[in-house]
């Protein structure tokens, strides 16, 4: 309960700046003369603009944040309401020039006056942004490049339209607005710096090297670094992390990956890396000694919220990375409840830890069900996809009880907990492991797409 009220506490704490504009607007004296539809565009423009200014804070991965919500959370929130303030500050020209056409002269921008050339400047950035966002794979824009495209149009979007507001000089000439927005500026101008400046001089202060690079099936390397200087920081088994690997961190070069090892052994952190492009396609070239810096953890996933529950997890291809370092560290602690691991892969070669799992089974009161796209010959387990079928043929009795952890790409995930809810199993006993990392990796799904329609 107490963790459900911290995230009351702060999603009220948002949104009361994203209206305290609005709500300054209302008691505030207002100028003479004003119509409602002007009014209106002038209210749509300031929650807009809030909300855009704001959108620095879900990305910034602040501690504060992270521990309180799951960070795929955070990014749905951020990418949601980048979609209302990219349609609240359009509506605000929009109403304008219908409401009064003779406005449309201020698009010139050879003859309007400069709080008008800022205000189309802030307009065409915005747009340039949210193109460049929801086109980036089809345009073939480097996480890289559109990164730094996204810092660069989003810090031009928030000046221009500052600078469109304050010479404007209606609301904002009542001091309380004007501090207000002047407030609002340098925070989000402080966001910026600690997302640039701040936490990448903080990890520089703590590198980790390579000990180790290990080939595992299914194209995917188990990588294992150890603290430099540093006792290293301590996780939990279903954390995630960004590495920057062979480069300072202050370059805007970095990927998430899930942890993959025992969280009861600290000494050293592992990671398993599928070879899907970019990146990934150079990790098995990486030599012992190469310094890498970690921005984590992050997740608020615990073994130990549920110790009167059996676990199930389910996961497809390169999703296996975060249930490894859950069923490695039970292992390590001796845990003897009932586990079940549903594991997809697309063929029996290409089956992630396969030895591993084998051994684990017998450490533990484990029970893995490998479900197979392409079977071999003579093979007589599941095939297919995880499927209701297939859940209901080897969920534990009491599988209604149990809590789930699934990983996996975004169609796996939604085929398993839509068959999970048909078993009338609780959507509050699921939960979604790292789903935030589908943005970073290129668009070809570990497993097969064909999970949409399983």
């Amino acid at each position: 309960m107490k963790w459900k009220a911290r995230q009351v506490f702060w999603v009220g704490v948002y949104f009361v700046m994203v209206f305290a504009p609005l709500l300054i607007l209302l008691l505030a004296p207002r100028p003479a003369g004003r119509t409602f539809w002007r009014e209106l565009s002038v209210a749509l423009g300031f929650a807009g603009l809030a909300l855009m200014g704001l959108q620095f804070i879900p990305t910034a991965r602040l501690p504060f944040l992270s521990e309180v919500f799951p960070l795929d959370t955070l990014y749905v929130f951020h990418h949601r309401l980048s979609i209302a303030a990219f349609l609240l500050a359009l509506a605000h020209p929009l109403i304008l020039f219908v409401h009064n056409p003779y406005t449309l002269k201020l698009l010139n921008v050879l003859t309007a006056p400069w709080w008008a050339r800022a205000a189309v400047s802030a307009t065409v950035a915005l747009i340039l942004l949210v193109l460049t966002s929801v086109k980036r794979l089809s345009v073939k824009l480097s996480y890289e490049a559109w990164r730094t495209l996204h810092d660069v149009l989003a810090l031009a979007v928030v000046g221009f339209t500052l600078y469109h507001i304050f010479q404007v000089n209606y609301y904002t000439a009542a001091p309380v607005q004007r501090w207000l927005w002047a407030a609002m500026g340098v925070l989000w101008g402080l966001m910026m710096v600690y997302i640039r400046l701040i936490k990448p001089w903080q990890l520089l202060r703590h590198p980790y090297e390579v000990v180790a690079l290990t080939p595992e099936r299914g194209k995917t390397w188990s990588l294992s670094l150890k603290p430099v200087g540093h006792a290293g920081r301590r996780f939990r088994a279903g954390q995630v992390a960004w590495l920057s690997v062979g480069h300072s961190p202050f370059r805007i070069e970095e990927h998430p990956f899930s942890y993959a090892s025992s969280d009861m052994r600290p000494e050293t952190v592992g990671f398993a890396i599928k070879e899907l492009g970019d990146f990934t396609s150079t990790v098995g070239s990486l030599k012992p000694g190469t310094k890498v810096y970690i921005d984590g953890p992050y997740g608020t996933f615990n073994l130990d919220d549920h110790p009167d529950r059996n676990y199930v997890f389910i996961a497809g291809g390169i999703g296996s990375a975060p249930v490894m370092s859950m069923l490695r560290t039970l292992a390590d602690r001796g845990d003897k409840r009932h586990l079940q691991f549903f594991y997809g892969n697309p063929s029996y070669e290409t089956i992630i830890f396969r030895e591993e799992l084998d051994s684990l089974q017998q450490q533990l009161n484990l029970d893995v069900i490998h479900v197979l796209e392409t079977p071999p010959e003579g093979w007589d387990g599941e095939t297919g996809y995880i499927t209701k079928a297939v859940l209901e043929r080897h969920l534990l009795p009491e599988f209604q009880h149990c809590t789930y952890f699934i990983c996996g790409p975004l169609p796996m995930i939604e085929s398993v907990e839509h068959a999970l809810m048909q078993l009338s199993v609780s959507r509050d006993t699921m939960h979604e492991l790292n789903r935030e990392q589908e943005f970073k990796m290129p668009r070809k799904y570990i497993y097969s797409e064909n999970y949409k329609m399983a």
